[in-house]
């Protein structure tokens, strides 16, 4: 469902679906804008520089300098995936976006957390919980099919067993030039332009 974006093996920076403007009052045009053309830009970027070092590296069989590459690479490259994730999870407020959930995947969030509400203040505690940058998701097991919240520092991504659903952005650049110190209110605006349409084609597929 993600639409990570590379173009011959280069990762390019995803065009949004909706303005920079389209998801106020909740998310401010100026942090949608800053947030996707500046620092997914500068994911985009170094990912793309330590991916050509480490071709350059393993060219001259330097085994230091293609190692140097690989925290690069992974911090780099989790920001372009989690961030292409994160565009597909909003959408403007009544034009896809806030409400709740239906179907299967609601059936499913009442299954493993009580309620949709229980859901969204478990959601919104495991982020006030968060110190420092980072996300959280809420992930299926693809072994077992179970709904979870799981947390994840800086920018590591999502992986093994686990299949991303659902991600929110812990990082203050994708609050604080509208709600400064009060992440509380970003963590509770942001269910307001949740695209639970994109987040249902996730989990059922």
């Amino acid at each position: 469902m993600a639409t990570t974006s590379f173009v011959r093996n280069k990762a390019t920076l995803p065009d949004l679906p909706y303005d920079y403007g389209a998801l106020e009052p909740y998310i401010s045009g100026q942090i949608m804008e800053l947030h996707h053309s500046k620092h997914h830009q500068t994911y985009v970027t170094g990912f793309n520089n330590a991916t050509d070092a480490l071709a350059e590296a393993q060219h001259k069989n330097d085994a230091k300098a293609a190692a140097a590459q690989a925290p690069l690479i992974n911090f780099h490259g989790g920001g372009h995936v989690n961030h292409s994730l994160f565009w597909e999870n909003l959408a403007p407020n009544g034009k896809g976006g806030g409400g709740e959930p239906e179907g299967k995947l609601l059936n499913a969030i009442k299954e493993d957390f009580g309620s949709f509400d229980s859901f969204k203040k478990q959601t919104n505690a495991t982020l006030a919980g968060i110190q420092g940058s980072g996300w959280a998701w809420l992930v299926k097991d693809k072994n077992s099919g179970t709904l979870s919240i799981v947390t994840r520092p800086n920018q590591d991504p999502v992986t093994g067993t686990l299949e991303p659903l659902l991600g929110i952005d812990a990082w203050e650049h994708a609050y604080y030039l509208q709600y400064q110190n009060r992440k509380a209110e970003y963590f509770s605006a942001i269910w307001e332009v949740i695209n639970w349409g994109t987040v249902s084609k996730r989990f059922e597929k």
